[in-house]
C-alpha cells in the first residue's frame, strides 16, 4: 500500500515537471522550472516509464493504479515532446548553417579539428550521462580596473597545446545586474581543451553603474586582450565573441558598434537586439519584466531616454556589413522573443553580414543551462563549427 502510494506521487510530482514542457512560466520563481523541464525530457520519458510499469504490479488499488498509469502516460507524453521537436528541427537547423557559411564550408574545417568536434548534433547517451568533459587545465585570473577604477576579474583558459591559437571572449548573462566570469565555466573549458584561449570576462553590474558602463567595460577588456592576448597564447587576429542573454546584447554592441577593438565572429545566444522595441513589446507572460530589467540598465524608459535606448541596440548598427554572427533563439523564450533575432538577421544579411538563425522551437530563455539537453547539445554542436569556421576563414 506504501508502494503504491509513493508511486502515485511521484508520478503527480513527474507530471507537475512535465507541464512546464509546455506551459510559460507567469513568474521568476517558476521560470527555472519551464526553462529545465523541455531539456530534461528525455530523462522524464524514463521516469514515466518506470512509474508506469511500477502502476502495473500495484494490484492493491486498481483506482490508484490506474490514475499512476495515467498520470505516468501524459508525463512521458509530454516527455516526448520536446525530442521529437528537436530531431525534426536537426535538417532545418543544418540547412541554415549550409546556406549562410556555404554548402562546403564546413567540409574544408581541418580534419584534426574536426575530430576533437561533437560528433552529431545530439548524442543520445549524453541526455542522460551529460557531456564528458576533457580535462582541463585551471584558468588563471586577470586584475583589470574599470574607468573608474572598480576592479573588475578576467578568468583566462588556456588552450591545451602551443599556440598562437584562435580566441574567444566569453560574456555572461544575468540581466545586467548580476554575474561572474566563472559562470559557464564548463564551456570555456571546452572550448580551451578543443585548442581556443578563452577570456571569460567581467563587467559592472546595474542598478549601480548604468548603461554605458557595461559596454566600456567589455572594450577595457578588448583591448587588453588585443595588447596582452598573445602572452596567453591567443592569435589576437583571430577572436570571436560568445556571449548568453544580456552578456549577448554586450557582444553584439562590441561587434558592431564604433569604438572596439575589431573582432572577427560574434555569438549571440538569446541577446536582446532592439531595446526599445523589446521595452514596447514585452513578452506575455513575462516573468522577469522586462521593462523594469531596462529601466534599471538604460536609467529610463524609451520616452525619456529615446537616444540611450537607440545607442544601446545592436539593430542600430545593422546598416552596414559587420563581422559574421550566429544567433540562436529559443522558440518559446518568454524573456527576449525570437522575433528580435529575426529582425537583426534579416538587416545583416541586407548589408551582405555572413548571418546564421538558429531557432529551437521547444526552448526557454536560458536553455542551454541544461548542457546536456537538446537545447545545449544542439547549440554546442553548432557554435563550435561556425567558430571553427569563423577562425579558418579569418587566417586565410
Amino acid at each position: 500500500m506504501i508502494r503504491g502510494l509513493l508511486t502515485l506521487t511521484a508520478s503527480i510530482v513527474l507530471f507537475a515537471l512535465a507541464l512546464w514542457i509546455v506551459v510559460p512560466a507567469p513568474v521568476a520563481a517558476l521560470l527555472p522550472l519551464a526553462v529545465a523541464a523541455p531539456e530534461v525530457s528525455a530523462w522524464i520519458v524514463v521516469v514515466a516509464v518506470l512509474l508506469g510499469a511500477a502502476s502495473v504490479f500495484n494490484a492493491h488499488n486498481r483506482r490508484r493504479r490506474l490514475l499512476t498509469l495515467g498520470l505516468a502516460c501524459a508525463a512521458g507524453a509530454l516527455g516526448i515532446v520536446p525530442l521529437v521537436r528537436a530531431a525534426a528541427a536537426i535538417p532545418r537547423l543544418d540547412a541554415a548553417m549550409r546556406d549562410a557559411l556555404g554548402q562546403d564550408a564546413l567540409g574544408a574545417i581541418a580534419p584534426g579539428v574536426r575530430a576533437r568536434m561533437r560528433p552529431a548534433p545530439i548524442v543520445l547517451g549524453d541526455l542522460f550521462r551529460g557531456i564528458q568533459a576533457d580535462d582541463p587545465r585551471p584558468a588563471s585570473s586577470v586584475l583589470l580596473g574599470a574607468a573608474d577604477g572598480t576592479p573588475l576579474r578576467m578568468d583566462v583558459y588556456p588552450a591545451a597545446g602551443p599556440g598562437p591559437h584562435p580566441a574567444i571572449v566569453q560574456i555572461y548573462g544575468g540581466a545586467w545586474q548580476r554575474g561572474q566570469p566563472r559562470d559557464n565555466a564548463a564551456f570555456a573549458a571546452y572550448f580551451a581543451a578543443r585548442n581556443y584561449v578563452v577570456f571569460a570576462i567581467d563587467y559592472r553590474h546595474a542598478p549601480r553603474w548604468r548603461w554605458p558602463a557595461q559596454i566600456e567595460d567589455v572594450r577595457t577588456a578588448l583591448t587588453w586582450i588585443h595588447r596582452h592576448g598573445s602572452a596567453h597564447g591567443a592569435d589576437v587576429s583571430r577572436i570571436a565573441l560568445v556571449g548568453r542573454s544580456s552578456g549577448a546584447h554586450l557582444a553584439l554592441l562590441a561587434a558592431y558598434a564604433p569604438g572596439s577593438p575589431p573582432v572577427t565572429a560574434v555569438v549571440s545566444l538569446y541577446g536582446p537586439t532592439d531595446l526599445t522595441r523589446g521595452f514596447r513589446e514585452p513578452p506575455h507572460p513575462d516573468p522577469l519584466d522586462v521593462r523594469a530589467i531596462l529601466q534599471t540598465f538604460v536609467g529610463g524608459t524609451p520616452d525619456d531616454r529615446a537616444e540611450a535606448y537607440t545607442a544601446a541596440s545592436p539593430i542600430t548598427y545593422a546598416t552596414h556589413p559587420q563581422p559574421p554572427t550566429l544567433l540562436i533563439y529559443g522558440g518559446r523564450d518568454h524573456v527576449v522573443s525570437p522575433r528580435f533575432g529575426a529582425a537583426l538577421h534579416e538587416r545583416l544579411r541586407a548589408t551582405g553580414t555572413t548571418s546564421v538563425l538558429l531557432e529551437l522551437p521547444w526552448a526557454e530563455h536560458a536553455f542551454d543551462a541544461v548542457p546536456f539537453g537538446p537545447g545545449g547539445q544542439l547549440t554546442l554542436y553548432h557554435t563550435e563549427r561556425f567558430l571553427a569556421w569563423a577562425a579558418r576563414r579569418s587566417s586565410r
